[in-house]
C-alpha cells in the first residue's frame, strides 16, 4: 500500500482532498465570510454584474472578484444555490496548493517522497482546510502565489525558459492580487524573495533584468485592472469603501506585535513536528538538504516577522505561513523516517512518542466523547458513529504497533488516515452537534410575502447569513439613525430582538404592527443576536 501511494503523488493528494473536503463539501454550515461570497456568486448570476459586483444590491470592492467569479462559474455548472459548487473551487485550491508544494520541493531537489510528505502536510494543516469555510479568498490569493513562485523558482534558477516562467508566474502572481489584493505579496512573495536571496543568491541577474521587467508589468496589469476600472465606473462607492478598509488596518483587531508567535499551532496535528522543525541549532545539523531548510527555515520567520509588523491580526491572517512552514516540517518528518529506529536519546525519542502517541489517545477517545456529545441523538448517525468508532481505534492501535517498532513512515500514513477518516465519516455526524429547537429559516419569508402580498425591508444592515438563508434582496430603511419607511400601505419588517422597542415606538403613532415570525439561524448552544430576527407585518392606520 505504501509503495502504490508513493508511486503516485499526484494521485494520492486528489484522493486525500476528495475524502477530506469534496465528498461532504455541502455539510458544514454557512459562515459569514462564504455567505458574502456566495451573494455575490447569486447576484452576479441574476443581476450579470460582474465587473461592478454586488451584496444585497450594494456595491461591494472589498476584496477582487476573482474568487466570487469562480465560484459564479461553478454556480452556473451545478446550481447558485448549491454549497457544493459554490465551495468546489475553494476546495481545490486547497489540491491545488498540495500539488505545487510538492513540485516546489521536488525543484529543492528532495526526493519524490519527501515531497508527497511536505504535500500532505500542508494539505491536512488545520488552517488550509478550514480557510476555505471561514474565509474563502485567503485560500485563492496564497494558492495561486504559491504556483507564481513555483514557476519563479524555475525562473531564478534555471537558464532555460526564462520568458515562459517569468510570464507564468507573472500569471499566478497576478491572479493572486485579483484575489484578495497584494496581502500574499507582503505574506508570501516577500519572505520568499529575501529568504531566495539569503541563501541561493540571485544568479546572473543582469540577464533576468528583461524578462523580470515584463514579469512586473504583467502581473500588475493582471492585478490592477479592475481596481482602476472600478475606480473609474463607480468612483464613490470604490474611495467609501477603500477608505474604510485602509483604516481597518491600523484600528480594527489591533493586537500585540508578539500575538503570532504562536503561529505553529495553526497547523493542527503538525503542532509538535512544526515547532521542533524551528529548532533551528537541533535540525540543521540532521537534514541532509541543509539549503532548502535554511530556504524554508527563513520563509517562515520572515514571513511571520512581516505579518507581525501590520497592526490589525487575527489568527487566519497565519494561513500562508503554514505553507513554507509544511516543507519545514517535513524536514524533520523525513528526519525521523530515515532515523527514529536508530535514536536513544530520550530527548529525541520522547516528543516522537509523546505526539504520535496523543493522537492515538484521541483517535481511541473519539468515539467515547462523540457518544457522551451525541447522547440521544446518535440514532440518525449510527452508522457512521460505529464506521467511525472502528476505523479510529484500529488506526489508534497500528499507531501504537508502528511506534513501538519505530516504523515513523507508517505512522506518519496512519495520521493523514486519521484526519481522513474524521472528516471523511465523521463530519455528517456534526450536524446533531448542530441542532437548534429554535432554528427557523429566512427562506420561509418568501410564502409569508406571497400570502399578503407585501415586500420585507430591514432595519439596520442584515448578517450575511441571514440575506443568503433569505435568497433575495433586503433593503435596509434605518440608516444614520434615521427611518425611511417605504411608501406601500403593508409591509414586511425584519427587527432585530434590541431594536424592537425603539422601532416600534416610532411606528405605532402612524402604523399597526403585528409579530409574525422570529427568525434564528443560531446551530447548536450558540446564541448570537445578530442571527436573529423578528418578522414584523407593518400597516398604515
Amino acid at each position: 500500500m505504501v509503495k502504490t501511494i508513493e508511486k503516485y503523488p499526484l494521485s494520492t493528494l486528489s484522493f486525500v482532498i476528495i475524502l477530506m473536503l469534496l465528498i461532504h463539501l455541502d455539510v458544514p454550515n454557512v459562515t459569514i465570510m462564504e455567505a458574502r461570497n456566495f451573494i455575490t456568486s447569486r447576484e452576479i448570476i441574476n443581476d450579470n454584474h460582474w465587473l461592478l459586483t454586488t451584496m444585497n444590491g450594494e456595491a461591494r470592492y472589498q476584496k477582487p472578484p476573482l474568487p466570487t467569479w469562480l465560484s459564479t462559474v461553478s454556480g452556473i455548472l451545478f446550481g447558485v444555490n448549491s454549497l457544493f459548487a459554490l465551495r468546489l473551487p475553494a476546495a481545490l485550491m486547497v489540491l491545488l496548493s498540495g500539488i505545487f508544494i510538492y513540485f516546489l520541493s521536488v525543484k529543492l531537489t528532495l526526493s519524490k517522497k519527501h515531497s508527497l510528505y511536505n504535500g500532505l502536510i500542508l494539505m491536512t494543516s488545520f488552517y488550509v482546510f478550514a480557510i476555505i469555510n471561514e474565509a474563502p479568498w485567503d485560500i485563492y490569493a496564497h494558492g495561486f502565489m504559491l504556483v507564481g513562485l513555483y514557476f519563479l523558482f524555475q525562473f531564478f534558477e534555471e537558464e532555460t525558459k526564462l520568458w515562459k516562467n517569468a510570464i507564468v508566474a507573472a500569471f499566478f502572481i497576478g491572479l493572486s492580487i485579483m484575489s484578495k489584493g497584494p496581502v500574499s505579496l507582503f505574506a508570501l512573495f516577500l519572505p520568499f524573495l529575501i529568504s531566495y536571496g539569503i541563501v541561493f543568491k540571485f544568479k546572473n541577474f543582469k540577464k533576468k533584468i528583461l524578462p523580470l521587467t515584463i514579469f512586473a508589468l504583467i502581473f500588475v496589469l493582471i492585478g490592477g485592472w479592475w481596481f482602476i476600472f472600478v475606480r473609474l465606473a463607480d468612483p464613490k462607492a470604490f474611495l467609501e469603501i477603500a477608505t474604510k478598509e485602509t483604516g481597518n488596518w491600523s484600528s480594527y483587531n489591533v493586537k500585540p506585535f508578539y500575538f503570532y508567535w504562536n503561529f505553529f499551532i495553526q497547523s493542527g496535528l503538525w503542532t509538535i513536528p512544526a515547532f521542533i522543525s524551528l529548532l533551528y541549532p537541533y535540525l540543521h545539523k540532521r537534514v541532509a538538504n541543509k539549503k532548502a531548510y535554511i530556504f524554508t527555515f527563513l520563509w517562515t520567520l520572515i514571513a511571520v516577522l512581516l505579518l507581525s509588523i501590520i497592526p490589525e491580526k487575527k489568527p487566519r491572517y497565519l494561513m500562508p505561513v503554514l505553507i513554507p512552514l509544511a516543507i519545514n516540517t517535513g524536514f524533520y518528518i523525513q528526519y525521523l523516517i530515515d532515523n527514529f529506529s536508530k535514536l536513544t536519546s530520550k530527548k529525541e525519542t520522547l516528543p516522537v512518542y509523546f505526539n504520535f502517541g496523543l493522537i492515538a489517545i484521541i483517535a481511541l477517545a473519539l468515539p467515547i466523547v462523540l457518544f457522551i456529545v451525541l447522547k440521544g441523538g446518535i440514532q440518525p448517525f449510527l452508522l457512521n458513529f460505529i464506521a467511525l468508532s472502528i476505523v479510529s481505534i484500529g488506526i489508534a492501535g497500528f499507531i501504537i504497533k508502528n511506534l513501538y517498532q519505530k516504523n515513523i513512515q507508517n505512522v506518519f500514513y496512519l495520521t493523514i488516515l486519521f484526519m481522513v477518516s474524521v472528516l471523511a465519516i465523521g463530519l455528517p455526524i456534526s450536524k446533531n452537534l448542530n441542532e437548534n429547537d429554535d432554528f427557523k429559516s429566512l427562506s420561509s419569508i418568501h410564502s409569508i410575502e406571497k400570502k399578503n402580498n407585501i415586500t420585507t425591508y430591514s432595519i439596520g444592515e442584515i448578517s450575511p447569513e441571514l440575506l443568503w438563508d433569505y435568497n433575495g434582496i433586503l433593503k435596509d430603511i434605518y440608516k444614520n439613525e434615521s427611518l425611511k419607511l417605504p411608501s406601500e400601505n403593508n409591509f414586511g419588517l425584519l427587527i432585530m430582538n434590541d431594536d424592537v422597542e425603539k422601532i416600534t415606538s416610532l411606528l405605532s403613532e402612524h402604523y399597526t404592527y403585528n409579530l409574525i415570525e422570529i427568525y434564528n439561524l443560531n446551530v447548536g448552544s450558540k446564541k448570537k443576536e445578530r442571527l436573529i430576527r423578528q418578522l414584523y407585518l407593518v400597516s398604515k392606520k
